[in-house]
């Protein structure tokens, strides 16, 4: 997901903070909700899906540090598609990640909202409200030009840290051997849906690529950080979900606010309202990051031609990109009324979220295929991650459809793009006065 951190200065980032910064891009809300989607999806056998998403995260993670160090730029997938295959499939990559954030904001909102009903009542009015607030505060706080410092987002995702520690070491007491019975209730082929799902909790991968020119010793450093990061965010991830699908058993699936309830089993329903805020905190900090980076990806697509010129307002630095806030936040908050009105839940603006990045990331792990050196490390891990990526597309089944639909989109917006330079081109031929000075 688009994200903002705050680093130290150019060439002084160690392992120790690259790990820091790595982790929280890819922890994000997605923790506090998706164990019980992924359990109402395919029971314990849940757990096999959060293990192969850690595992297809070690080759994934280390072929994005080895673009990152050997092509360190801030444009990401769109500028590693763009050396590797060109124009469209650059644009392709931009527009997939851009309007994804939408899905995703929407997701992680619900998400913070269903805590907020867990603990005060009111059930599904209590969820939108609690969202459509924290979308308005964190559009406000952007428009503003206001940003979180880098101190203050890691305080957000220690909260975070905290609550999954907390949440689970004082639950596992009451973790029952029979909760994980019958293993795979909905079959085992509820794996693979289900692993398409948990996409959304480790969207991130591709952060360290962005750092790589600030580590103090990149060929070192960025390594080590990507491998403890690996393992970090892998063994968080499994101890939740672990816990969820324990001790919670059958009633995992039905459960909004999963870590709530074990707070509440460990300290009592008067906890409710602690995981609440801690919930409405870190949500508002993901959400700040999606915004944000959203906001300037969507500029930058502008000023590239991606997108319409008209986004490009505030894609220099120290501005503002108020056209791009506002179009990501209103396709945010249509998302929410939709969800609103449908009575569909989250889950579904979390797979096209999550299909979208399946996406991103196959095209990522292509353009690392295609540029980086024959037999290195990072072009294998690449293949690797390629194929487990590819089998997500597959999982994703019918939400592909959207980013099939953002896919057929960038690519008409190219090619009218290049026709109507081509008209111009041929009028100004015609009418030599008519053209630009030089």
């Amino acid at each position: 997901m688009p994200y903002q951190t705050t680093s130290p200065a150019a060439g002084r980032l160690t392992a120790a903070q690259g790990t820091a910064l790595y982790v929280g891009a890819v922890l994000g809300t997605g923790v506090i909700a998706l164990p019980a989607l992924a359990a109402e999806i395919a029971g314990p056998a849940s757990l096999l899906a959060w293990l192969a998403l850690v595992v297809l995260s070690a080759p994934l993670a280390a072929a994005f540090a080895a673009l990152g160090a050997r092509h360190p730029d801030a444009g990401g997938v769109s500028t590693y598609a763009r050396l590797a295959f060109g124009e469209r499939t650059a644009a392709v990559a931009g527009w997939c990640f851009y309007l994804a954030i939408p899905l995703g904001a929407t997701a992680a909102a619900l998400f913070g909202g269903s805590y907020v009903a867990a603990a005060l009542g009111g059930g599904t009015t209590t969820t939108v409200v609690t969202a459509a607030a924290l979308m308005a505060v964190v559009t406000a706080v952007n428009a503003m030009g206001l940003r979180l410092t880098g101190r203050l987002q890691f305080v957000l995702f220690g909260l975070l840290l905290v609550l999954l520690t907390v949440s689970v070491l004082l639950s596992l007491p009451h973790a029952r051997g029979e909760n994980l019975q019958p293993f795979a209730p909905h079959g085992w082929s509820a794996v693979g849906p289900a692993a398409a799902l948990l996409v959304f909790s480790f969207a991130g991968w591709e952060a360290v690529a962005h750092l790589a020119g600030e580590f103090r010793r990149p060929a070192r450093d960025l390594p080590r950080a990507t491998a403890a990061a690996v393992v970090i965010v892998g063994v968080l991830y499994l101890a939740a979900a672990f816990a969820v699908v324990a001790v919670l058993g059958d009633t995992a699936a039905r459960s909004s606010a999963p870590l709530g309830d074990l707070i509440a089993l460990a300290l009592g329903g008067g906890a409710r309202p602690l995981a609440a805020v801690a919930a409405v905190l870190l949500t508002f900090g993901t959400m700040n990051t999606y915004y944000a980076g959203a906001a300037k990806l969507g500029a930058a697509l502008g000023r590239d031609g991606a997108l319409p010129r008209w986004f490009a307002r505030g894609s220099t630095a120290g501005e503002t990109p108020r056209r791009s806030l506002f179009f990501v936040s209103a396709l945010a908050l249509l998302t929410l009324a939709l969800v609103a009105a449908t009575g569909l839940g989250a889950r579904p603006a979390v797979m096209l979220s999550a299909a979208s990045f399946a996406v991103v990331y196959a095209i990522g792990v292509a353009a690392a295929i295609r540029i980086l050196p024959r037999r290195s490390a990072g072009r294998w891990s690449a293949w690797a991650a390629l194929v487990a990526v590819l089998l997500l597309l597959v999982f994703s089944g019918p939400y592909l459809l959207w980013p099939l639909l953002v896919t057929g989109a960038a690519l008409l917006s190219v090619r009218a793009r290049r026709t109507a330079a081509r008209t111009r081109t041929r009028f100004w031929r015609r009418s030599p006065a008519a053209a630009p000075d030089s």
